[in-house]
């Protein structure tokens, strides 16, 4: 579906810019670790848009793996919204788009796969919860997340999992959870990123990894 944006004022160059002023991902690192970022990771994590704008991400998935355990914990977790990849598949396109919305950041991933209708996965980050940073996949379920810079890239790791219902907000126990999740954005020059997804299980080792190279398409 295509959106229409509403101008704020006469059409001019600079009433279509971005500004690079959102320091909301950058608020929740060191300044030291932000200024060790590449250009590129910064001015995407500082974009400013209005309420219901979206940036439009597209890519190629070149590796997706699971264990067994992997694969069926990722079958498991369509019952909250099938937030993990569902597809070994490689070399299909794939489509993220970042939504504002009021609080944070609507994400949609959008798989294709050669049989049958492309997987789509919804979640919100929302700055919020224990660690300013939360990933909410739907169904009540959302994960604290922290974020680092390593070899210049930037990183989001899960540090614990819960289950709102009404007011109240519940920690779920290691047992009911998929284990460590942790999110890489590398620049890779070229106006081109990757993003990896990586889940291990303390017990059970690497159980999924997926990555994706990527190309801002629209804004």
């Amino acid at each position: 579906m295509a959106s229409t944006r509403i101008p704020r004022s006469p059409a001019t160059s600079a009433s279509n810019t971005i500004l690079l002023d959102d320091r909301r991902f950058h608020d929740l690192l060191p300044d030291e670790a932000w200024g060790r970022l590449p250009l590129a990771i910064w001015r995407r994590f500082s974009k400013r848009f209005a309420d219901g704008e979206t940036v439009v991400y597209v890519g190629t998935i070149e590796e997706a793996t699971f264990t067994p355990i992997g694969w069926w914990l990722a079958q498991l977790a369509r019952v909250i919204g099938g937030p993990l990849p569902l597809c070994r598949e490689t070399g299909g396109p794939m489509v993220v788009t970042v939504t504002e919305a009021s609080g944070g950041q609507i994400w949609t991933r959008i798989c294709a796969r050669s049989d049958g209708f492309p997987q789509v996965i919804h979640s919100a980050k929302r700055f919020a919860g224990p660690t300013g940073l939360e990933e909410y996949v739907g169904y009540g379920v959302s994960m604290a997340l922290t974020i680092s810079v390593e070899h210049e890239a930037l990183v989001f790791r899960s540090v614990g999992y819960s289950l709102q219902i009404g007011p109240l907000r519940l920690p779920l126990p290691a047992l009911l959870t998929p284990g460590d999740l942790t999110v890489t954005h590398s620049d890779l020059g070229g106006a081109k990123f990757r993003f990896s997804l990586d889940i291990v299980h303390p017990r059970l080792g690497k159980l999924i990894r997926q990555s994706a190279v990527f190309m801002e398409a629209a804004s």
